[in-house]
């Protein structure tokens, strides 16, 4: 073979000084094999390495040996192997020896087709582009890193395998989207990793996870950390195939919403967080014996300590360690499918965590956040978080994979999209994004739900997008259960006076496909329970609440129930502690958990009850103007099936002989009594039915002559119906 003199073969290319100081933007230059006509020259870079020698692949078979000499006492290491062979590096360490392939023997492994999806926007498999990624490259296993990061002068993995030293594996750069890329071999799942980026003004900032991370150390710990592959083998084809019929407008959905950490803390201690698996046992058993048709999950991303519940996520593609490892989660979801339980979680696309460990000041600039926050923010040391710069189609790709990833990857079946106020800030750019995140989930998911949270203005919210609405499928609707705790909050003696504040919510009843919801954000810390809200004393206050979930179960609408609801509370929601399970077997508390299981069954197995939720024709008014004994009454229909009565007497009152109107001549069954002993009330009602009369009343030519129990509702229909 040819022998290259030294002054060819050691002769240092441009930009070896900035290697060498860890300030060089394109280390592929440098490193790694060049060819040299008939030879190829091999330089590598360990700084710390004793000894460093080239395994050469053989023509006819086997390896043969070559040391690499050292250049001063720089790290680099140069050496030469006949043009096109195949070779692997032995580095002998202070404490062992090592074999490997080179890094930087590599080529470039994001086509330009992808890079272009990136740059452009278009969410299409954008979180199998970016991000920690175990592949084989010619037989080779190791893990593929890509990261934007546009205005870094230099990009390097970081990690146990190189002792955090940035100057080991500092990545390729493709300058025309600012994307940062390396192949590392023999790394695999498991392993932690972060990125030290250095600034244009020469500084490294704060090493950073990674933004498209599948997994992350338990908090407060920081690093990302390489997930597997795949995950487990899913179950759940029979639920997938039939999740459209579940999840249709006329579909009964009834959501047990929950913050995971603080819904059951092992032995009781604030320290400590279930398992994803742990919590498939419990939570599952849970929701069933409720009744409830899905699961809603505050965030379940990873997210800082403490103050942000969940609600100012870090990694938007992984869910937290505090509850184990991402394939845990998807046991969950597959739990939860196998017995007929859909899954939605919080996924929040308006702001983003000022930790510097996280996308805030990426890559020394703000690149995930807008540039310009609002005058009345405070700084990110106040823990105030930033918001996303929607304007690039960057961040909006980001943000839409996100999405994708969840629905797709953890077969999610809907997601909350939470707003927190700042719509209205940059509006035109929130809309333009939301109406593309709906699109793309429309295409790629089609029988997903996403709802919207809050803070759009303007009517369209459930208005498909391509006939310029915002294209969600519900929004949620805490409106209405505000404006009925305030109603069920004044005395009843002065409910007359408020009598047609309630009637005027009709009319808003259909504006959008809603649902009813009365939220954590209404639940927690300064906020009192929501039973402490009513007057009167503990019957009446539990009878109270037992009002407000029967009105609001009959009400149209899909419905959401927060954790602990069922078992009323005394005390409000605390993130850092749990629910009072110790509370939840005295009676009032078993007797309100046994009633609001039976509203979610009837409301399923009443099809008058939910298959209207979305329609004007779903619901009608029978009496709206008792002011004087502060009574409703509305009837709940569907033209194909029994319609059901339901009647709220707001009063302590019992009224005796009280007629309503009905359409049918018949036996009307009490199918629901919230004043029922077992639920803990007085047990007054009407024996479990009566037969309309031929009277004209309330435009109607029968009536049914009822009792209406003391702070009671009775939903009544001539179809026999059990809970």
């Amino acid at each position: 073979m040819p022998r290259l003199d030294d002054k060819t073969l050691y002769a240092l290319p441009p930009g070896t000084a900035d290697l060498l100081d860890g300030t060089c933007g394109e280390p592929f230059s440098i490193l790694g094999r060049h060819n040299a006509g008939a030879v190829d020259i091999v330089r590598v870079f360990h700084r710390d390495a004793r000894r460093v020698r080239l395994v050469i692949r053989r023509p006819h078979g086997g390896w043969a040996e070559r040391a690499m000499r050292r250049i001063d006492d720089t790290g680099l290491y140069i050496g030469h192997i006949p043009a096109g062979a195949s070779y692997r590096l032995r580095i002998t360490w202070a404490d062992g020896v090592q074999e490997t392939e080179d890094p930087y023997s590599f080529p470039a492994l994001l086509c330009e087709r992808e890079l272009e999806l990136f740059s452009s926007g278009r969410a299409t498999g954008l979180d199998q582009i970016m991000g920690a990624h175990p592949m084989q490259v010619d037989t080779v296993a190791g893990v593929r890193f890509a990261v934007w990061a546009p205005h870094a002068q230099r990009v390097s993995v970081i990690g146990d395998f190189n002792i955090w030293d940035g100057r080991r594996h500092p990545m390729r750069l493709h300058p025309s989207v600012g994307v940062w890329e390396i192949f590392i071999p023999g790394l695999g799942a498991g392993e932690r990793y972060k990125y030290e980026i250095l600034d244009r003004q020469g500084h490294i900032v704060p090493h950073k996870a990674d933004p498209f991370a599948r997994q992350a150390e338990i908090p407060p710990a920081t690093a990302s950390v390489i997930a597997p592959p795949a995950l487990p083998a899913w179950t759940d084809g029979e639920w997938m195939r039939d999740r459209a019929r579940w999840q249709a407008d006329d579909a009964p959905i009834t959501i047990y919403a929950l913050h995971a950490p603080s819904w059951r803390r092992p032995k009781g201690d604030p320290a400590l967080t279930m398992s994803w698996d742990a919590l498939a046992g419990a939570l599952i058993a849970h929701v069933q014996a409720g009744g409830f048709t899905h699961v809603g999950f505050l965030p379940v991303m990873e997210h800082p300590s403490g103050w942000s519940w969940g609600c100012v996520p870090l990694g938007l593609f992984c869910p937290s360690a505090r509850h184990g490892p991402p394939d845990g989660f998807a046991r969950l979801v597959d739990a939860c499918h196998g017995v007929g339980i859909g899954v939605i979680v919080d996924w929040i696309p308006d702001r983003l965590s000022p930790d510097l460990h996280g996308i805030a000041c990426f890559d020394g600039t703000a690149l995930y956040e807008h540039p310009h926050p609002r005058p009345h923010d405070r700084s990110a040391a106040e823990g105030t978080p930033l918001c996303y710069d929607l304007g690039r189609p960057e961040v909006r790709g980001f943000l839409i994979a996100s999405a994708l990833m969840w629905l797709e990857h953890y077969h999610v079946d809907g997601l909350r999209v939470d707003l927190r106020g700042h719509v209205a800030w940059h509006e035109d750019e929130i809309t333009a994004f939301l109406r593309e995140l709906n699109m793309a989930i429309a295409q790629r998911v089609p029988d997903a739900l996403v709802i919207a949270s809050g803070g759009l203005s303007g009517p369209g919210v459930t208005m498909p997008a391509e006939h310029g609405g915002y294209g969600f499928s519900f929004e949620w609707n805490r409106a209405m259960p505000c404006h009925l705790r305030t109603y069920l909050g004044h005395d009843p003696q002065w409910r007359g006076q408020h009598h047609m504040d309630m009637v005027a919510l009709s009319g808003q009843a259909f504006s959008e496909k809603y649902i009813l919801c009365h939220s954590h954000a209404d639940t927690a810390h300064a906020a009192p329970a929501l039973l402490l809200r009513f007057p009167g004393d503990a019957w009446r206050r539990h009878a109270t609440l037992r009002i407000y979930l029967a009105f609001l179960w009959a009400w149209p609408g899909k419905k959401l129930m927060f954790m602990g609801q069922e078992f009323a509370p005394d005390v409000p929601w605390n993130p850092e502690g749990e629910l009072p399970w110790d509370r939840a077997d005295l009676p009032f508390a078993m007797g309100t958990r046994r009633m609001a299981g039976d509203l979610n069954r009837l409301y399923r197995a009443c099809p008058a009850l939910h298959r209207g939720d979305c329609v004007p024709g779903g619901f009608a008014w029978v009496i709206a103007d008792d002011t004087a004994n502060s009574v409703f009454a509305w009837m709940r229909q569907d033209r194909d099936n029994a319609p059901v009565l339901i009647v709220c007497n707001m009063t302590p009152e019992v009224h005796h002989d009280y007629h309503v109107g009905v359409p049918h001549d018949g036996y009307w069954h009490e199918v629901f009594n919230s004043d029922a002993i077992e639920y803990g009330g007085s047990g007054v009602g009407n024996a479990g039915g009566v037969h309309s009369r031929p009277y004209w009343i309330h435009g109607q030519a029968h009536a049914c002559v009822l009792t209406l129990p003391p702070l009671g509702v009775v939903y009544l229909s001539m179809a026999r119906v059990s809970p």
